[in-house]
C-alpha cells in the first residue's frame, strides 16, 4: 500500500493546484463507473436538477439515523417540492440510483462535508442537507468537474444554491476525500465499503436480463425469428458474451436471457413496445410455473403480493387455454382499476379479478373464492437475495426501505423478526382455506429465518381440528427442471444462491395430502399431465353430463397442439397405462372371475369401481347390449384412447371380433342382410388386440325371450359358430 504520510502531502500539494489531477484517487463509488470509463464511455456531465430533488426526497427517507451524541449533520424533515410532469421510468431509475449510492457512501460523504469545513461555517437550512449528500456524492463522481446543462431544462433554485456551495469548496473537498482515502488505507472509497455491499455490486454488474415470452400474442418461435431479423443470435449460455445473443432459461420455456448492455437496444424493438416480451427477475417466473404444474382445467388461483402487475399477467398468459380465474388481492385503490385493466387488455389477459380485500381480511367461505384450489403466497421479505435492489424496487413496486439494508450489508434483527412474523401468519391464513390444494410459497431472501423457517413452523402447527388433509412438502415441478434438481435438496425446497448470473430465489410448495375417498376424474388426470408437458398434442375430450349438470357450464375442454401421431401414441400409452391400469385389471378381473348372469341395464357404469356383492357386478370395459334401444353409431378405428360414447361417457373399450353364423340368404346386399336376419341371435367373443370390424357393430344385440345374456362367460373358452334356430 501506499505511504500515508507521503500521500497525503502529494493530495494537499495537487489538490490547491488542480483538484482535477486527483483521478487516481477519487475513485467513484464503485467498479460500475471504472469499468464505464475503461471502456472509453463519455465521462459524467451530471443530472437534470429534477433528478437531484427526487434522489434528496427518496435519501431523505432511507437515511440512516444515528444516536444524538454521533449527529454530525442535521436533516430536516420537509420534503423539497418538486414536478412530477416529466417523471418516467428512467427518471426514476436514475434517480433512485443517485440516492442509493449517496446512502452506502453517507458516512464518508458526511466526513468529508465537515472535514472541508463546510459545516458549520454555511447557513443553509437543515432540509437541503440531504440535497447537499446527493450532489456531493455526484461531484465528486464527476471528479469535481463543472456540470452541463442542457438550453431546455428548468433550473430549480434549491439545485443551483447547492451547487454554487460546493463550487466553492471544491479544493477542499477534494483533499478531504484525499485524507478520507489515507485514512482507511484504501486505494478508493469504493475499497472502504463493507465486503457483502462490494460483492453484491459486483454481481449487479454482470447480471443478464430476464424476459417472459407473452404467448398470448406471439409463439416462442415467432420470437426467436425475430430477435433473429435483428441480429440476435441464440446460444446455450449468455455468461460473459458482449455481443447480440440470447439464449432459453434452464428452468422454464418461455423465458429468455439476454446481456444486460443489450437492455436500451431491446426496449426500443416492438417485442417489448407490444409486450410481446417482458422483463422480469426470474424468480417470479419460477413462481407462476410452478402453480401452473399444480391446477386442473377448472381450477382458479389466489395471488397474494404479486408486487408487479407483470407476475399477475404471467400467471394469466400460462392459463389461457384453461377455463381458471385469477383473483389478485390486496388493490385497496380502486382508482387503479381502470389503468390496470387496460394494461391487461393490452397484454390480452382476460381471466384476471381483482379484490380490494387485503389477504387477511378475506375468509375461506368467500362465494368468490370457493374454486380456488392454489395460492401464490409472495410475501414481502428482505429481499438480501437481489443483486440490483434498485430494478426490484422499480419492477416489483417494493419499498425504498429495502434500500437501507442492503447500504448496511444486511437486515437487523428486529426487521427480521417483524418480517418473519407477517410471513407466518400470511402462510397459515392460506392453509385456512378449507378448498384449496396447494401453496406456492416464494421469497428473494437468502435468511432461513424467512424461508425454512416458516414454513416448518406453518406445517407443524397447521390446524388439524379442521375436516381437511393437512399439509405437507411437496418438490416444486417445473417444465426444464431435471430431476436430479428437483431432488437435490433432501428437504424438498428450491433454492438458487445470489451469483452473476442470477439473483436469489426461495421455493417452497405445500399441498395436502390426497383424501382415500376422493375420486378423480379422467379430465383432471388429464389436465395435470398436459400441466406437466406429458400430453403434447393430445386431444381432451368432452365432459359427462354429471360434470356438466354439477358445474352448469358448457364450455368444452381446450384442445392441446396437434403433434405426430407416433409420438402422441407414446405419450397417451405411458401416461394413461399409469393411471388406468389398476381400474382396467380390476375389471378384468370380475369379468373373468365371475360367470353369474347378469340383468339388462339401461346404461353403463359411471366409473369402473367394485360394486356391493348384493347387486349383480357389471364390466364397464365391455358392451352392453340393451332391449329396445335404436342403434349406437358406428365405432371409430382406434386413434385415441379416450372418445365420447352415446352415452356421452369417455371410457376405454377392447376390441371384440363378431363371429356370425354361415348362412346363405337371397340377398345380395350387406344391408339386406342387416334388415332382415334376425339381429337377436348373434354371438360376440373376447380376443386379442385386433382391428375393430366397423360394419357389424351398428346393430345392438336383444336375446331372446327367457334366455340369458352369454357376454359374461369367460374370455378363455371358445365359442363355436352355431346354426340358426
Amino acid at each position: 500500500m501506499l505511504d500515508s504520510a507521503s500521500e497525503l502531502e502529494f493530495s494537499e500539494e495537487k489538490a490547491t493546484e488542480d483538484p482535477s489531477q486527483l483521478s487516481s484517487l477519487e475513485l467513484s463509488g464503485g467498479t460500475a463507473s471504472s469499468g464505464k470509463n475503461a471502456a472509453g464511455l463519455p465521462e459524467k456531465t451530471g443530472y437534470p436538477d429534477s433528478v437531484y430533488v427526487m434522489a434528496a426526497n427518496i435519501f431523505q427517507g432511507i437515511r440512516v439515523e444515528k444516536s444524538p451524541g454521533k449527529v454530525l449533520i442535521k436533516y430536516g424533515n420537509e420534503p423539497l417540492p418538486y414536478s412530477t410532469e416529466f417523471e418516467d421510468e428512467s427518471f426514476q431509475r436514475l434517480s433512485y440510483e443517485l440516492a442509493f449510492s449517496a446512502l452506502k457512501y453517507q458516512d464518508i460523504l458526511e466526513s468529508i462535508l465537515i472535514d472541508s469545513y463546510i459545516f458549520p461555517s454555511t447557513t443553509i437550512p437543515d432540509h437541503l442537507n440531504g440535497l447537499i449528500i446527493v450532489m456531493l456524492y455526484d461531484f465528486q463522481d464527476r471528479k469535481f468537474q463543472g456540470r452541463l446543462l442542457s438550453d431546455n431544462e428548468e433550473s430549480i433554485a434549491e439545485v443551483l444554491e447547492v451547487e454554487n456551495l460546493l463550487n466553492s469548496f471544491k479544493t477542499k473537498l477534494a483533499a478531504a476525500l484525499a485524507r478520507c482515502r489515507i485514512k482507511h488505507d484504501a486505494l478508493s472509497i469504493y475499497h472502504i465499503l463493507p465486503e457483502t455491499i462490494r460483492n453484491q455490486e459486483l454481481r449487479a454488474s454482470t447480471l443478464p436480463l430476464y424476459a417472459w415470452i407473452n404467448t398470448c400474442k406471439i409463439s416462442p418461435e415467432e420470437v426467436y425469428h425475430s430477435l433473429k431479423k435483428k441480429g440476435y443470435n441464440k446460444v446455450e449460455s449468455i455468461l460473459h458474451i458482449d455481443d447480440k445473443v440470447f439464449a432459453v432459461d434452464q428452468h422454464c420455456y418461455d423465458v429468455l436471457i439476454f446481456p444486460s448492455h443489450l437492455k436500451s437496444d431491446l426496449l426500443n424493438t416492438d417485442l417489448f413496445k407490444d409486450y410481446k416480451l417482458i422483463f422480469q427477475d426470474k424468480s417470479r417466473s419460477l413462481a407462476v410455473h410452478s402453480v401452473k404444474a399444480l391446477l386442473n382445467m377448472d381450477d382458479d388461483i389466489l395471488m397474494v403480493n404479486t408486487g408487479s402487475w407483470y407476475t399477475v399477467a404471467h400467471m394469466s398468459v400460462l392459463t389461457n387455454n384453461n377455463t381458471s380465474k385469477i383473483f389478485v388481492c390486496g388493490v385497496q385503490s380502486q382508482a387503479k382499476d381502470p389503468d390496470l385493466k387496460n394494461l391487461f387488455t393490452k397484454m390480452g389477459c382476460k381471466n384476471i379479478e381483482i379484490l380490494h380485500e387485503t389477504f387477511i381480511n378475506l375468509e375461506s367461505k368467500d362465494h368468490r373464492l370457493q374454486k380456488v384450489k392454489v395460492i401464490l403466497l409472495l410475501p414481502r421479505c428482505s429481499g438480501l437475495g437481489i443483486s440490483n435492489p434498485v430494478e426490484f424496487i422499480l419492477n416489483e413496486h417494493e419499498d425504498t426501505g429495502l434500500l437501507k439494508d442492503f447500504s448496511q450489508g444486511g437486515t437487523s434483527e428486529d426487521k427480521l423478526h417483524v418480517l418473519a412474523q407477517q410471513q407466518y401468519e400470511q402462510l397459515t391464513h392460506a392453509m385456512k382455506f378449507t378448498r384449496a390444494q396447494a401453496i406456492v410459497y416464494c421469497t428473494c431472501s437468502v435468511y432461513p429465518e424467512e424461508n425454512e423457517a416458516v414454513v416448518k413452523k406453518a406445517l407443524e402447527f397447521q390446524d388439524h381440528g379442521i375436516k381437511v388433509q393437512p399439509y405437507r412438502l411437496s418438490p416444486p415441478v417445473l417444465p426444464l427442471c431435471s430431476l436430479k434438481e428437483i431432488h437435490l435438496s433432501t428437504d424438498k425446497f428450491f433454492r438458487m444462491e445470489p451469483s452473476e448470473i442470477t439473483n436469489g430465489c426461495f421455493l417452497s410448495v405445500l399441498t395436502r395430502e390426497r383424501d382415500p375417498s376422493e375420486t378423480v376424474s379422467v379430465k383432471d388426470v388429464l389436465a395435470r399431465a398436459a400441466a406437466k408437458g406429458l400430453l403434447d398434442g393430445i386431444e381432451l375430450g368432452k365432459p359427462s353430463k354429471r360434470e356438466k349438470k354439477k358445474k352448469k357450464s358448457k364450455t368444452p375442454l381446450p384442445k392441446a397442439p396437434t403433434a405426430d401421431n407416433n409420438s402422441v401414441q407414446m405419450k397417451i400409452a405411458e401416461f394413461l397405462s399409469r393411471e388406468t391400469n389398476a381400474n382396467a385389471n380390476r375389471s378384468e378381473a370380475l369379468t373373468t372371475k365371475t360367470s353369474l348372469p347378469q340383468k339388462n341395464t339401461n346404461q353403463v357404469g359411471s366409473s369402473p369401481q367394485v360394486r356391493k356383492t348384493n347387486k349383480p357386478t357389471t364390466n364397464p370395459l365391455a358392451p352392453t347390449f340393451m332391449k329396445n334401444t335404436p342403434p349406437a353409431r358406428p365405432y371409430e378405428r382406434l386413434t385415441n384412447f379416450v372418445r365420447p360414447r352415446p352415452e356421452d361417457r369417455m371410457i376405454a373399450l377392447k376390441p371384440i371380433e363378431i363371429v356370425l353364423p354361415p348362412v346363405m340368404l337371397p340377398f345380395s346386399s350387406s344391408q339386406g342382410i342387416r334388415s332382415h336376419v334376425p339381429t337377436q341371435q348373434f354371438y360376440c367373443r373376447w380376443v386379442g388386440p385386433k382391428t375393430v370390424m366397423p360394419g357389424y357393430l351398428s346393430t345392438p344385440s336383444v336375446p331372446r325371450s327367457g334366455e340369458k345374456p352369454k357376454d359374461n362367460l369367460p374370455s378363455s373358452l371358445p365359442r363355436r359358430p352355431q346354426p340358426w334356430l
